[in-house]
């Protein structure tokens, strides 16, 4: 089931209120993302939910409760201020149902068409069910780097994902 083309799902920017779901869900996710204790959840998510003040963190609603957040973590400094580190997070509640292809469209057109980035960087980690629809929004595999993290059943793998925006504009 599709949600997002209900008329009870919409996508705005996100806000400080958004911070409890974005921590509750990546507390339940945190496999997929570098942190690994509940302090590396707390910083992460603060600091994650911070770039709203930016414009630059979405929230997918349904039903008036988030069930999604993806975020552009924008760089400080001028000499690469043309790109940036994708990071999204779907409710495991609501998984498969179109939340994250709509988080990832959404996210992709404020990078290219308000903060104008080159390029977009997706890091995950290898299992991670969120792959198939990187590749699918456009987004390649610049590198795989192995054995990046050790988890309880072995040793998982980096990958970098990134969608080139400056593609479209002259052709390479």
């Amino acid at each position: 089931m599709n949600i997002t083309e209900e008329s009870d799902y919409d996508v705005r920017y996100s806000n400080q209120d958004d911070f409890p779901f974005l921590h509750k869900w990546l507390g339940e996710c945190r496999k997929w993302y570098p942190v690994s204790s509940d302090k590396d959840v707390e910083a992460m998510a603060k600091n994650w939910i911070g770039f709203y003040r930016y414009g630059a963190s979405l929230t997918a609603v349904y039903k008036k409760q988030p069930v999604g957040i993806a975020t552009l973590f924008l760089m400080p400094y001028r000499k690469v201020i043309h790109h940036c580190l994708v990071y999204f997070i779907v409710d495991p509640k609501h998984a498969r149902k179109g939340v994250g292809t709509s988080l990832i469209k959404n996210i992709d057109h404020l990078g290219k068409s308000y903060f104008r980035f080159e390029w977009m960087n997706i890091e995950i980690f290898e299992g991670c069910p969120a792959i198939p629809l990187i590749e699918k929004a456009g987004y390649e595999q610049v590198f795989k780097q192995e054995k990046f993290v050790k988890e309880k059943e072995g040793y998982l793998a980096r990958h970098l994902y990134q969608i080139n925006f400056s593609k479209d504009q002259n052709g390479k």
